[in-house]
């Protein structure tokens, strides 16, 4: 299976944005034939895309023929119906990350990945089993952070409304809105339901931020990645070179709170740290296998912690668990998201969108992290107190003050001190 450079999200897959992006586990964009003739035109080409790329090719035990025959004798007179008719369709797979978008929709989603959002800042996704709306992740900076919002927060409620029954789409539409309205997010964490009164913004994203930090073995460099969005690498790349000219002595990657982004930043960015050795593997439905490797142009070798938590999603899963894997890092935190799925984004002819999920991807070994997630190295939970005065006060964040940050420092700060005795050795 061959991925293009170009087409491909990972995140949590059909991840939202709100402001509002899918975020998905590997998205393939391509575009398809025109919608020029009636609705059924639209639906029997959505089946058509799922009949031959869908990842399971039983498609969840449902007969996919006999549904493409159920949908096309119905008669419909606008595309709004088809709409219905195609999300209906579709819910037959049980699968949320599988999904439908209208022409607003996917032009959102194009700007999204771009990094150029409007709205609250939340990454959400939807519970396969239970369909809770999760969040991922607030963006660092947004509304949603500044508010508390945090990762693995159930949303309940919008402005009143229950969410019970309501899918990703519906709930974006709820929550957007033009720049100075307010939206009241109910969240539930643990057996609390908090009103957050959330007022929507525009929402920067740069995806990396970069600092030295002085310690008893020399200079560390500090590398935050908040999103793997389409300038990620470039900044990445950047600030590593940055930093190397610094002559910093290891380095500390922070991908906590990282709900993921384009495949092939998080790609290019392994290939930053690591010489050699696999990154990522996909397998589809008929076992086909695209599989990406280091190319022996690692910006350094410097030894190398990653932090990594349960909002650290898809691609910054692909991220460390390649890491991981190749022993190029240990990982410091908590276990990640767990998600693992491909979706190919089809544009389709009147300018609506489909995701298809198409494959799974696995690390280096061979992990299947749906829903697994990446275990780190070293477990470090935060308290409730610990995660509030963090943010409360972000400057704290990777500083000696950030317990899971301290922890890293420890342990970079000893990888460092035996690659010096090392050197000294072999001398």
């Amino acid at each position: 299976m061959v991925i293009s450079r170009s087409g491909i999200v990972v995140g949590t897959t059909a991840v939202m944005l709100t402001a509002v992006a899918v975020v998905g586990a590997g998205i393939h964009l391509s575009s398809q034939a025109s919608f020029r003739e009636s609705p059924k035109d639209l639906i029997d080409e959505v089946w058509q895309i799922i009949d031959k790329n869908y990842v399971d090719g039983t498609f969840n035990q449902v007969d996919w023929k006999a549904v493409r025959n159920e949908y096309l004798s119905r008669d419909y007179t606008t595309e709004e119906q088809a709409y219905d008719a195609i999300r209906e369709m579709l819910e037959k797979l049980e699968d949320p990350y599988t999904r439908f978008m209208d022409p607003e929709e996917f032009k959102n989603m194009q700007i999204d990945t771009s990094g150029e959002l409007t709205g609250v800042g939340i990454q959400l996704t939807q519970d396969e089993e239970s369909k809770k709306l999760i969040v991922i992740s607030p963006i660092e900076d947004s509304p949603a952070f500044d508010a508390g919002v945090q990762a693995q927060d159930i949303i309940t409620k919008i402005d009143g409304k229950s969410t019970q029954g309501m899918d990703i789409n519906e709930a974006v539409k709820l929550i957007r809105g033009p720049i100075g309205t307010q939206v009241i997010i109910t969240i539930k964490r643990g057996n609390q339901e908090i009103d957050y009164p959330i007022t929507r913004d525009q929402i920067e994203i740069h995806p990396v931020r970069s600092a030295k930090k002085e310690s008893p073995q020399g200079n560390i460099g500090y590398i935050r990645l908040n999103t793997f969005s389409a300038n990620a690498s470039e900044e990445m790349e950047e600030a590593i070179e940055d930093l190397e000219q610094q002559n910093v002595t290891g380095y500390i990657l922070d991908l906590r709170s990282n709900p993921g982004g384009l495949l092939f930043s998080s790609i290019d960015i392994a290939r930053m740290w690591l010489e050699q050795g696999d990154i990522v593997s996909t397998v589809d439905r008929r076992g086909e296998q695209d599989r990406q490797r280091a190319d022996n142009r690692a910006l350094t070798d410097a030894p190398l912690v990653v932090l990594v938590d349960g909002g650290s999603a898809s691609a910054s899963e692909i991220l460390s668990g390649a890491l991981q894997d190749n022993e190029r890092a240990v990982l410091v935190g908590t276990k990640t998201f767990g998600k693992g799925l491909v979706q190919s984004v089809r544009e389709l002819g009147n300018g609506s969108g489909l995701a298809v999920t198409i494959a799974k991807y696995f690390t280096p070994s061979g992990r299947d992290i749906n829903h697994e997630g990446i275990q780190p190295d070293v477990n470090v939970e935060l308290t409730e107190q610990q995660r509030e005065d963090l943010r409360k006060d972000r400057s704290k964040i990777g500083t000696p003050e950030d317990p899971q940050y301290a922890k890293a420092l420890e342990i970079l700060l000893k990888q460092v001190a035996a690659k010096e005795n090392q050197q000294a050795t072999s001398q």
